[in-house]
This record gives C-alpha cells, sequence and structure tokens, in this order.
C-alpha cells in the first residue's frame, strides 16, 4: 500500500470523538471497508444484546444473576429504583467516609491521622485500584496506597514490613465478595498479626467492601470495623473498578471519582451508538474479530506510550483473558475461544520486545495508547528543538511505521492525558468491546468456570496436605516415602502432588517436617520434627 493510499484508508476508518478527545485508528490492521461491513450485522446483534443487558437480562445463567456495572456510572439505567438508589447512596458514602478520614473526623485510636490506605485483595479487587492508583497518584495524594493482592509470605512481609512503624496510622481496605476468597483472606489474618503485634485492633482500622451477609460482612460486624460498603451480585470482579471497590481508594487517596465515574458514563455513551464509525467500542470489537479470524488466533500486545499506564496491560489481561477465554460457546459446543493479552511501556518496549515484534513471528496485533498531554507546565528542550516528550512520541511513531513495514497490524488508540475522566474512558471503552466481542463470537463473557476449578483444585490440594501431614505425625521418627505416604491417605494417584508438598513443607523449617535423603529425590522420607 502506498503512503497516499494509507493516508486515505486513515481518513476513512478514524473513529475521532471530539467531545472526548479519543481517537482509534486501525487503518494499519490490513482490513479493509468489506472486512467490517461484512461483521456489521453481527455487531448490530451484539449491540442489541447489549442494551438487554443494560436493561436487566440475566447475563450470568451459572448463577442466575445480572451483569450491571454500567449502571455504576448511569444509576438511572438500573431496571429497578432500590438498585438506582443503592448506587447513588453508596457513593455518597464513599466520598463522606473519605472526606471523615481526610479531615480527622474517622481517625485510628493511637494516630491523629490515617496516612497511608492498604487495599487487600485479589484480581479485580486489587488490579483495578492499583490501575487507578498507579495512574493518577502523585505528589498531592492526601493518603499512600499499598497493597496485598497475593498470598505469598514474602509479598505480604515485604508490604507489612515497609508500612513499619506506619501501620498505626494505616487504614485496611478488605475487598471480597463472598468473604471466603482464601487470598484475601490470608492478607487479612496477615495483617490483623502485624497490628496485634503493635498492640492495636485491627477492627478500628478497617473498613470491609463485600457483599451483605457474608462472612467478611458478620467479621466486620463483630470487630467493629470503621465502615461496611456493598459489592452486589450484579457487579462482577473483574468490571468493579467503578464500584466501591474502587472508588473508595481513591477516593482516600485523594483522587477525583467523580471525574473518573463522568469519563466512564461519558464513553458508556458512545458506545451505545449504532453507527459503526462513530463507536469506538463497536469498531475496536469488530477490529479484535477481524484480525483474529473470529478466533483470537492473534495475541493483543498492549503497549502504552506513557509510563502512568504501565499497569494497562496488567489490568486489560484479567479483562480481557477471564472473559473471552471460554471453552465453551453460547450452545454448549467447545470452541475454545480467547484473546491473549500482553505488554510493557513504550519506549521501555523498544529495548525489550520490539525486536521480535517486529522480526519474529506474526502472531499477534499491537495496540498504541497515545497520549497527547506531555506533563503539567513546561518542557524542557534536551536537544535543539526537542523535548523528551517529543522523543516518547517519535519512537511510538517510529515504531508504528517500523511494524507496518514488517507486515505485522497495529491500531492505535489516542487520549488526551492520564487524567481520571480520560483513565474512566479507557476502562469503560474496553469494558464493552470486551462484551460486544463475547457476543460476536458467542461466549458468555460473564462466569469465570474455569477460575472456580482452579479455586476447588487448590482446596483439594490443601486438604490432601492436611491428610498427609497427620499422617506424618501418627508415623511418628520412622517417616515415610511420598508413595507411602500417598498410600497412607488412600490417594495412591496423587504421589507426585504428595512429593511437592512434602519438599516445600521441608524447605521451611517452621512447618514441622524434616527430610532424609535417598537414593533418588523420590526416595526421600519424610518426618514430623
Amino acid at each position: 500500500m502506498t503512503p497516499r493510499e494509507l493516508w486515505e484508508r486513515y481518513q476513512t476508518q478514524l473513529v475521532d470523538d471530539p467531545a472526548l478527545g479519543v481517537r482509534l485508528d486501525p487503518s494499519r490492521l490490513g482490513l479493509d471497508e468489506r472486512a467490517f461491513a461484512e461483521r456489521e450485522p453481527a455487531m448490530q446483534r451484539a449491540l442489541a444484546a447489549m442494551e438487554e443487558l443494560e436493561r436487566g437480562a440475566v447475563a450470568n445463567p451459572d448463577e442466575k444473576r445480572m451483569v450491571g456495572h454500567y449502571w455504576l456510572r448511569a444509576p438511572e439505567r438500573a431496571p429497578a429504583p432500590e438498585i438506582a438508589a443503592a448506587i447513588r447512596e453508596t457513593q455518597a458514602r464513599v466520598l463522606d467516609f473519605a472526606a471523615r478520614v481526610h479531615d480527622g473526623r474517622v481517625r485510628p485510636p493511637r494516630a491523629e491521622r490515617f496516612h497511608h490506605v492498604l487495599v487487600i485483595g485479589i484480581g479485580g479487587s486489587a488490579l483495578g485500584p492499583q490501575l487507578v492508583a498507579d495512574a493518577l497518584g502523585g505528589r498531592a495524594d492526601r493518603m499512600a496506597p499499598h497493597f496485598l493482592d497475593n498470598t505469598d509470605p514474602d509479598g505480604l512481609d515485604r508490604v507489612l514490613g515497609g508500612l513499619g512503624d506506619a501501620l498505626p496510622e494505616t487504614l485496611a481496605v478488605v475487598i471480597s465478595k463472598s468473604g471466603g476468597t482464601p487470598e484475601t483472606r490470608n492478607g487479612m489474618v496477615e495483617a490483623g498479626a502485624a497490628y496485634r503485634a503493635r498492640g492495636l485492633d485491627f477492627g478500628p482500622h478497617a473498613v470491609a467492601i463485600t457483599q451483605e451477609g457474608s462472612a467478611l460482612d458478620r467479621q466486620a460486624r463483630e470487630q467493629g470495623f470503621l465502615a461496611r460498603f456493598p459489592m452486589w451480585d450484579w457487579v462482577g470482579g473483574r468490571t468493579s473498578v467503578t464500584s466501591a471497590v474502587g472508588l473508595l481508594p481513591a477516593a482516600l487517596q485523594g483522587i477525583d471519582v467523580a471525574a473518573l465515574l463522568a469519563g466512564a458514563a461519558a464513553m458508556d455513551e458512545a458506545t451505545r451508538r449504532r453507527e459503526m464509525q462513530r463507536n469506538p467500542a463497536a469498531l475496536l470489537a469488530l477490529a479484535w474479530h477481524a484480525v483474529g479470524g473470529g478466533r483470537g488466533s492473534k495475541a493483543m500486545v498492549v503497549l502504552p506510550y506513557k509510563d502512568r499506564l504501565l499497569l494497562f496491560s496488567r489490568y486489560l489481561q484479567q479483562l480481557v483473558m477471564e472473559s473471552l477465554g471460554k471453552e465453551k460457546d453460547l450452545q454448549g459446543r467447545v470452541v475454545h475461544q480467547g484473546l491473549a493479552v500482553y505488554g510493557n511501556k513504550g519506549s521501555t518496549d523498544q529495548h525489550a520486545f520490539v525486536q521480535q515484534l517486529r522480526d519474529g513471528p506474526p502472531d499477534f496485533f499491537a495496540t498504541f495508547v497515545r497520549v497527547m498531554k506531555d506533563r503539567d507546565g513546561e518542557s524542557l528542550e534536551v536537544e535543539p528543538g526537542a523535548t523528551s516528550g517529543d522523543f516518547l512520541d517519535g519512537l511510538l511513531l517510529g515504531t508504528r511505521r517500523a511494524l507496518l513495514e514488517s507486515g505485522r497490524p497495529s491500531l492505535t488508540l489516542t487520549v488526551p492525558d492520564v487524567s481520571p475522566r480520560s483513565l474512566g474512558m479507557l476502562i469503560a471503552l474496553y469494558e464493552r468491546a470486551v462484551g460486544l466481542y463475547a457476543s460476536l463470537v458467542g461466549i458468555n463473557a460473564y462466569h469465570q468456570p474455569g477460575v472456580e476449578a482452579g479455586k476447588r483444585a487448590a482446596a483439594a490440594v490443601l486438604d490432601l496436605q492436611r491428610k498427609v501431614t497427620a499422617a506424618l505425625r501418627e508415623r511418628g521418627p520412622a517417616g515415610a516415602t511420598c508413595e507411602e505416604l500417598a498410600s497412607a491417605v488412600g490417594a495412591p494417584d496423587e504421589a507426585e502432588t504428595v512429593f511437592h508438598l512434602l519438599e516445600r513443607l521441608a524447605a521451611n523449617p517452621d512447618r514441622g517436617v524434616i527430610r532424609r535423603e535417598g537414593a533418588t529425590p523420590f526416595q526421600a522420607v519424610y518426618a514430623a520434627r
């Protein structure tokens, strides 16, 4: 394609929304107008299905629940007045609670103010708040954010140890819909122990975001948590960032959550349009479908050229891959759908994996995220006529050109800045695109049977560990091999899992298991200390 033809295609395919300040350019995906036109009837059906979703259709048949994260930024669209009232009330309570924390009306027992916020969650209950905190935080933060987002003991020690003497002035926000999520429960237990080690009760330093009546809700009542905020069953974790899950940590940090919601609402409105060239989410979903042949055959590489959007690709990994990675379609047929996501940030990617993007397997399409505003204030010229921002944008445009020359498809998403409004728009854009794409390929974006299967398998492993350690205690100093112990607990086919469990337990002296070398690693003898 000649430069002139490419320029003409750019003008034809560009989605430009001046009111939002957003542009979506799919012209370098190598798709002609026919590729979009032939998919438009399916997209119109997808948009109709999205309308039904917003009207309250049951979209998660596994759990028999609605999916209503769009109502969080447009309560008037909720299908019942009590839902709309609950959304508005919760948003008002979030702002009021944050204000009372900031001015000291809500204060810790042994400090003048809360100066830190410790978010304890996993998956969507952590990734969304982390994205918002990192993208929008800075010197003006009212409270410094910290996160316990895993059950790694060393990681927990790192965060809690880093807080150190600041723990008495740290507000813990515990996020779990059921209250039984193991990673979040473990983080809360470990955080509680850290508070107690300093002679502090956990409850007067804690807030819960959970479903009413959950185990966490009961614990919050019993231990006198400072506040409780709702997680509704119609909001999934990966789409919860505009609920109290994301709004409360952000408001405590001092971020303008009203602007975040306004940006998301504005993008939602734009992505309800039926005209493809005026609907960025519809065009984005169509592009994903066309470039991947409706099978996700190419991974999506997300390259935001802005340090503040470093976590955007991690956030999209969960949103996209948990929503679209499905074994079966809506008719129960095995389809193995999905769309892999990975990414870094520009121009760090220039010195990381762009070499493979240009010269390696053509198994991807790139998404460049271009931010127009360089910084607050004036920029220094790092060489005559060029600032650091000029270099960054030059590297984006240059990498985009280099990929085109190598026949690698890309699209470019342009936003005006990284502000609460713009981040809200990005979040809503991809939420909507994921839902529309799922309709195009005939899958349910709003359940996650694979995740639940993993949780069940993990629970079975922990149950096996309890049985094995009990058998070790019964055997006394003589001990046993992993195969003998597997048979002893009635699980001879689980010898490999038992081996892995015993090896880790023996590697941690406090777990009470010793290991005596055998002729091979598999003939080692394990015994209780």
